[in-house]
């Protein structure tokens, strides 16, 4: 296309690249913003194929809202009835350029880079998204360290079916088991992927060799992960074991969804920060002096040689003396945050008592709603993106918890407020704090610190004197709270919500936790650390949500 040229209010300034769709460089003539458009070429256009894929990515990514997925902001057809799609600009560049040329940063800025790729990922696939084709060129890094996931080209919705038979989607090196045989794809294949993508990010070489598709594809079937060169580069044994995992034969044995993949992340990053100091700077003594010379020296030399050998003692013991250890401050975080939907309080970087074996278990600082979602910041919110309120919601009552929400309407509640989902890791340090207490407000079983045992929801604000370490309140009793960990459930659970969802769940489907009990039950000394599956697609008049945000 001759440039400059014009779509509608798109003035296309620099043609950027592309095979079956071209992308470029554009401005926004009405509000003055740099956009990239993709407009579907004639051969495009005339394969149905690459067509309907080219429709069901815009309908795809453009319901998609998250920090770390490109976004989509408009979609149309040009004169010539070639359909477009109007994206954010990215500066910056591709994982694979950023690899290549040791962009990536330190220990710590790879696990960032790692972490920001898998919370996309979590995300996606709460949305019942499957990307299919995670590899370096398809996240984005800018120069502030922020990715961008993007290219749904080939991405698989829950119910679609664009996939001819016997036809494999994907790139080679990136691909599962599962996909390389044209078994079911499930998010296991992202999980897959991700290990190869974690390799190549700490070793710049991806982990399988191969001339040809055939012995590419026998060593994904064959042949188990050379972890050598991951130890090699320095990637903490941690890493190693996650990336042995996701990369591991059987959907089965990886772990089961991003939750779980993150928080282990979350750990090592926590690990790395915590083991970072300066290290005391030493230094080799000085070299002795050279043997005198036989000759007869002047004897103005020996009182300049006498000077000289105390200069050098001196200097040797400034240089091989101890050294105070630069001690290294953590950035200083606020104990709250205000935001326009509640106020949010600090869960300090730590160790902290998990679960029911009060296990020690590190996670980094985070913030943490100190309430309960209210219905007044949820009918904002419908309001604002045009949502339905949900079944029942009762108008009159501003302050009580929104309930009656799937997962999926908490994460887009989530993303407009620019938050996401605690996981449960995260949950229960906020819940309980750092030792291991029974209840938020300690080890007494004084039920008067929270609704339980109640016949209805009470106030977010409610129940003062119940708040956990860190101030939050509620954490137990009132409404169960939806928690960012994909689980799977037990055969009881499938079992107890078969009898209540149309059409009836199944253990394959995404199931998620629900942590902190409701308003319908008495008190429990295991209500801190016991929790419950739910499938995604299941709403509760006694199951809300708070949000959580990274401390940054």
């Amino acid at each position: 296309m001759e440039l400059p040229a014009r779509i509608g209010k798109y003035e296309l300034e620099e043609f950027l690249g592309g095979g079956m769709s071209h992308v470029y460089r554009a401005r926004d003539t009405v509000i003055g913003r740099t956009v990239a458009v993709k407009i579907l070429t004639e051969a495009g256009c005339a394969d149905v194929e690459t067509k309907t894929r080219f429709l069901a990515e815009a309908r795809m990514a453009g319901n998609l809202a998250h920090d770390n997925i490109l976004s989509i902001y408009d979609f149309g057809a040009d004169e010539h009835g070639r359909p477009f799609l109007v994206m954010e600009f990215l500066r910056g560049e591709d994982l694979r350029h950023a690899i290549r040329d040791g962009h990536t940063g330190d220990l710590r800025g790879k696990l960032r880079i790692a972490l920001q790729v898998g919370r996309a990922l979590e995300y996606i696939h709460a949305q019942g998204i499957v990307h299919r084709d995670i590899k370096p060129e398809n996240a984005h890094l800018n120069a502030a360290g922020v990715v961008k996931l993007m290219d749904f080209g080939i991405a698989k919705a829950a119910g679609m079916s664009l996939t001819r038979a016997g036809y494999v989607l994907g790139t080679p090196y990136y691909m599962a088991p599962e996909q390389v045989t044209g078994q079911e794809i499930t998010g296991q294949v992202d999980v897959y992927a991700f290990g190869v993508l974690l390799f190549e990010l700490f070793t710049t070489q991806k982990p399988i060799n191969g001339d040809t598709m055939e012995r590419i594809f026998y060593s994904i079937l064959n042949e188990p992960l050379n972890l050598e060169p991951l130890r090699q580069a320095g990637a903490p044994e941690a890493v190693c074991d996650l990336v042995a995992r996701c990369t591991a034969k059987s959907p089965a044995a990886r772990p089961q969804g991003f939750g779980a993949v993150c928080a282990e992340i979350e750990e090592c990053i926590f690990n790395a920060e915590a083991a970072t100091t300066l290290l005391p700077q030493g230094s080799a003594a000085a070299a002795a002096p050279a043997a005198a010379p036989t000759s007869v020296r002047p004897k103005w030399l020996a009182p300049a040689i006498v000077l000289l050998a105390l200069a050098a003692i001196t200097g040797t013991y400034l240089a091989v003396r101890p050294k105070p250890v630069p001690v290294v401050h953590a950035p200083v975080l606020a104990s709250t945050l205000s935001t326009s939907t509640g106020t949010m309080l600090l869960v300090a970087a730590g160790t902290f008592e998990y679960g029911e074996d009060k296990r020690p278990i590190a996670l980094a600082a985070f913030y943490i709603d100190k309430t309960e979602v209210p219905n007044s910041a949820y009918a904002e919110f419908c309001s604002a993106t045009g949502r339905k309120l949900p079944e029942g919601f009762p108008a009159g009552k501003p302050e009580l918890p929104v309930v009656n929400v799937t997962i999926t309407e908490a994460h887009a509640f989530a993303a407009w407020a620019g938050k996401r989902l605690p996981n449960d890791k995260e949950w229960e340090k906020a819940a309980r704090g750092d030792d291991g207490r029974s209840f938020p407000w300690g080890n007494q079983q004084d039920a008067s610190h929270a609704n339980l045992n109640s016949k209805g929801l009470r106030a977010v604000g409610d129940f003062a004197d119940g708040a956990s370490p860190s101030g939050a309140l509620n954490m137990i009793g009132n409404a169960w709270e939806l928690v960012e960990q994909l689980t799977p459930p037990s055969k009881q659970a499938v079992e107890t919500f078969r009898a209540v969802l149309t059409p009836p769940p199944t253990a394959d489907e995404p199931w998620y936790l629900i942590r902190g009990t409701s308003f319908k039950y008495p008190i429990n000394p295991d209500a801190i650390w016991d929790k419950t599956t739910v499938p995604a697609r299941f709403k509760g008049s006694d199951i809300g949500f708070r949000c959580a945000k990274d401390a940054r």
